[in-house]
């Protein structure tokens, strides 16, 4: 009786996985009134860029000129999408990790200090080890400017005393922030 109730219940529901086989879909330049201009086929959103375009990857090459504008942009940038892991001085002790994601490395060691700029670009383009890819993310000029300015938190966390002016130097014996 038990296997008799399973079979009729199993039939009962067959016919409703045929909703499936049709798909509504429009094809290529169909008329559509879903938008305003009855067109299926949309502009592309402003910004989109195919694989392989040549005018992004001729801008992952080229390294642009340091700047306060590009430092700037770097920080800002920066704080959007580095700080979760990184935190903002860069010693990879982000909110992320506080969570029990494992905590990325620290732009202030030996190993990213003698890495060039284009290993920064590198890892934001391609990941690496557990941190994913942010080339959908972040333009390639904005990695550049990303580059800049973990240059810029390294030489703040680490600047020599030596570089310091006087009146700073002051306010460093003195302990002051």
């Amino acid at each position: 009786m038990k296997r008799l109730v399973l079979l009729a219940a199993a039939l009962a529901l067959l016919p409703s996985c045929d909703e499936m086989s049709y798909q509504p879909r429009y094809d290529s330049y169909e008329p559509s009134g879903l938008f305003a201009d009855g067109k299926s086929r949309q502009a592309l959103p402003a910004g989109t860029m195919a694989r392989g375009d040549e005018v992004p990857l001729a801008a992952l090459n080229t390294r642009p000129e340091m700047s306060m504008e590009l430092l700037a942009r770097g920080r800002e940038r920066y704080e959007i999408y580095c700080t979760p892991c990184h935190d903002q001085a860069g010693y990879g002790r982000g909110i992320v990790p506080a969570r029990g994601f494992p905590e990325p490395p620290s732009f202030h060691i030996a190993r990213l200090w003698g890495a060039p700029d284009s290993h920064i670009v590198d890892v934001i383009t391609r990941g690496h080890g557990v941190m994913f890819s942010y080339a959908d993310r972040v333009t390639p000029a904005d990695r550049w400017a990303i580059a800049a300015y973990i240059r810029a938190l390294q030489l703040s966390q680490d600047a020599p005393a030596g570089l310091l002016d006087d009146q700073d130097m002051a306010r460093l014996a003195e302990g002051a922030p």
